[in-house]
């Protein structure tokens, strides 16, 4: 299959989807939907949404009726980016390539989209799924799960213990389990999320489960060691951030080579995990190999 095209198809209709569920730039109070959509379309891989409308698709659903999720998570990815971005956080003048959303629109405004784009993910999420009692039944548990990723128990959960193990010394299972829950819970909740709505039967969603939060452990991993070692032009963002914060990373704490080593031992794992059932795992297995392997 050629994962290029694949990519660009997808991103296409995520985009168009995107495009048409957010309020126009011009609805009031303009200022807010500005800042909303100039972050979600200020480039990015989707990935995220990707994987749902792939998981999908690998075990027989169709990505349309996956499609309101898909959009659904990246808005909830793209209001993390926004608020980790702000001064409070890490302070990042520039994402994608771009002035960040509080350079351009200032702090209070970039706050508030980032809330409304989180708050506009679970009405979208609302829309997923038919009329039929199994299909709504499946989008609550796609709403619950999305929603626990996010929260709490997952996303915040990791940034808050990332912010407060600045500067400390901590061990191999508290960076495991800031990285899980600020990367990993979106990647799982993104499959989960796809694999649900297309139909997969326990056994391949508990399989899909498996290989996405090693392809979440991949990515974090794989982006720790971009921090340290990829090109900031190609990134579109500062590098060794994450040194000036003294903040904890794969790199940092097991040393670059090592890193790389357990990326590889991540995104294999991913692939073994398509091996435990059936399906049509040919781009989901790509998708291992191109996060391990990108360079931006």
């Amino acid at each position: 299959m050629n994962l290029p095209e694949y990519l660009r198809e997808c991103a296409a209709l995520i985009d168009a989807a995107l495009d048409e569920y957010l309020p126009p730039a011009d609805a009031p109070p303009p200022l807010l939907h500005e800042a909303m959509r100039y972050s979600v379309f200020a480039g990015g891989k989707r990935l995220r949404p990707i994987l749902t409308l792939a998981a999908a698709e690998a075990v027989g659903g169709n990505r349309l009726a996956a499609l309101p999720a898909a959009c659904a998570i990246e808005l909830i990815h793209t209001y993390s980016l926004i608020h980790d971005d702000l001064p409070a956080m890490d302070n990042d003048d520039y994402r994608r390539g771009k002035p960040t959303n509080h350079k351009v629109y200032g702090e209070a405004v970039a706050i508030l989209a980032g809330d409304a784009l989180l708050t506009y993910a679970f009405e979208l999420l609302a829309r997923t799924g038919g009329s039929s009692e199994p299909e709504s039944a499946t989008a609550l548990v796609v709403l619950r799960e999305v929603a626990a990723a996010a929260g709490p128990a997952g996303l915040v959960a990791g940034q808050v213990l990332d912010i407060a193990s600045e500067g400390k010394t901590i061990g191999a299972e508290t960076l495991d389990y800031i990285h899980t829950h600020k990367t990993g819970a979106l990647f799982r909740a993104a499959v989960r999320a796809g694999a649900r709505l297309g139909g997969a039967s326990p056994e391949q969603l508990a399989a899909l489960t498996r290989y996405a939060e090693q392809l979440g452990l991949c990515f974090q991993i794989t982006d720790d060691i971009l921090d340290v070692s990829g090109d900031a032009a190609k990134l579109g963002k500062r590098v060794r951030k994450d040194d000036e914060k003294h903040k904890n990373t794969y790199p940092a704490y097991y040393g670059l080579p090592a890193a790389v080593a357990k990326a590889r031992a991540a995104a294999d794992a991913a692939l073994a995990a398509l091996r435990e059932t059936d399906g049509e795992f040919a781009v989901l297995a790509a998708l291992a190999l191109f996060i391990v392997q990108r360079d931006k």
